[in-house]
């Protein structure tokens, strides 16, 4: 499967696209949002996630499709420290994110937070405290990042490492009120926890720990998680993502702990090391139809921060993979969707916080056009 990218071959500096007049008053810090952080709205036109010196910033395309984009538009919170982005089957985008405020000189008094988008480039809701399973402060300060799934029936599962090792979890219920922290009974677990909903509602955990790498699944709605059989190797924390690449399966992709090297890893087969640069960030994977084939895309970033990017059969990873350098440049992993018209786009936030877009063109196989700043 050709592989390309037209900056990479022409050596082009980003072309600037066109974007809200209040564009340049914010950039994006220390790191992208966690999960799919580059969505597609019900309407067909993408929206773009980041975080901001004070709150969460958002990118929307004007109209479906196209190269003008407004933002990036700020949407306060104070004191986010993380942010992790995820869309429900009704194309509601979710925000949780862990905050520590600051009072007095004391210690940060931390929290996780949530919010909702109901429509493509609306104002979200009121930020809302999920509180902290830790009462005491010194505990609650060490609380890890978040990570967050939408089941089938539209309810966010939030998940989160506490300060000795276990993973939580707490459910939105129908009313909008939330259930009580629960102890999921594992442990060791570090920070970048991986989730998918697969078409069926199963709800798939990927937890990296010490030495192992930890699962977890609630097979059907309103059931309880179960821990699966551990995969008895690491990868890198926050690497990982996982995808549904047939029905009700999963294939999980993320940099593996000694090497960096990209990994695929389906359960119930082996690890099928993908070759490549080392990744230093998470992996991004989607499904998409090229040259009228089912493919799997994949990117990630090298050490010196370049975008990488490949095109394989979907589950077909063992006849080989070549990965293309992009010629773009970001600070954490980038990101890949569909626009409206089914073209593959690939997102990044660069070093100057800025957020650029490439797209795919209209030559065979997996072509991408130069990226645009907006």
């Amino acid at each position: 499967m050709p592989v390309r990218s037209r900056r990479a071959n022409q050596g082009k500096a980003p072309v600037q696209g066109t974007a809200s007049p209040d564009t340049g008053a914010h950039h994006a810090v220390r790191e992208v949002a966690g999960g799919r952080w580059l969505v597609l709205g019900k309407d067909g036109r993408l929206s773009a996630y980041a975080l901001g010196d004070e709150g969460v910033l958002r990118w929307t395309e004007s109209r479906p499709g196209s190269s003008e984009w407004v933002g990036p538009e700020l949407m306060p919170v104070a004191g986010l420290t993380s942010l992790v982005v995820a869309q429900g089957p009704d194309g509601f985008v979710h925000f949780v994110g862990r905050r520590a405020v600051h009072a007095d000189g004391g210690p940060p008094v931390v929290d996780l937070v949530s919010a909702t988008q109901f429509q493509t480039g609306r104002p979200v809701t009121q930020w809302r405290s999920l509180g902290n399973p830790h009462g005491e402060q010194a505990k609650a300060a060490l609380l890890g990042v978040p990570t967050a799934a939408v089941d089938a029936a539209g309810m966010v599962h939030v998940f989160v490492r506490n300060e000795s090792g276990g993973l939580l979890l707490r459910c939105e219920k129908a009313d909008g009120k939330w259930e009580a922290w629960r102890d999921l009974k594992v442990r060791r677990v570090q920070d970048g926890t991986a989730v998918v909903t697969t078409t069926s509602g199963r709800v798939d955990v990927l937890a990296p720990a010490a030495g192992a790498t930890l699962r977890l699944s609630r097979r059907e709605s309103g059931g309880a998680y179960q821990q699966d059989q551990d995969i008895p190797f690491a990868h890198t924390p926050g690497s990982a993502v996982a995808l549904e690449t047939a029905q009700d399966r999963v294939t999980y992709y993320w940099a593996d702990e000694s090497t960096g090297g990209v990994v695929a890893y389906r359960p119930g087969t082996w690890a099928i090391p993908l070759g490549g640069y080392p990744s230093t960030g998470p992996v991004a994977a989607m499904r998409v139809m090229l040259d009228g084939y089912d493919c799997t895309v994949l990117a990630h970033s090298t050490p010196d921060g370049q975008v990488m990017l490949t095109a394989c059969g979907t589950e077909n990873e063992g006849g080989g993979v070549w990965w293309s350098p992009t010629g773009e440049y970001c600070t954490g992993g980038p990101a890949l969707a569909h626009d409206a018209y089914g073209r593959v786009v690939l997102a990044l936030i660069g070093r100057d916080g800025e957020l650029r877009i490439a797209r795919q063109n209209h030559e065979p196989g997996l072509a991408l056009d130069p990226s645009v700043q907006v």
